[in-house]
């Protein structure tokens, strides 16, 4: 199990199926949420998540296993919905609070 404490979060990548739709929307939200902490938010298929190590990565459920994978020192937070995700709200808040996050 991968965690970090949300304090250290620098960079964070919605990871999706093909790079467009709902996972953009969900990085432009995110990014106007996390500015003020210095977070860059990104999206990328999670078949091409960046070679640059991001601090966590959020992806759909069936798509975090294949994250974990890539991504395996990395925390990867799974969420159900697209809008109005607990999971996804939990991250914002832990960077927020300084609290820990980890995988699933």
């Amino acid at each position: 199990m991968s965690s970090i404490s949300g304090s250290k979060v620098k960079k964070l990548v919605v990871a999706c199926e093909a790079g467009m739709g709902s996972s953009v929307m969900i990085a432009k939200q995110l990014a106007k949420q996390l500015k003020a902490q210095g977070v860059e938010v990104t999206h990328s298929p999670v078949n091409q998540l960046p070679d640059s190590s991001p601090d966590v990565v959020l992806c759909h459920r069936g798509l975090g296993e294949r994250a974990k994978q890539t991504m395996p020192n990395t925390p990867v937070v799974v969420f159900d919905m697209f809008l109005g995700d607990p999971r996804i709200q939990g991250v914002v808040d832990a960077i927020l609070n300084g609290d820990n996050i980890s995988d699933d």
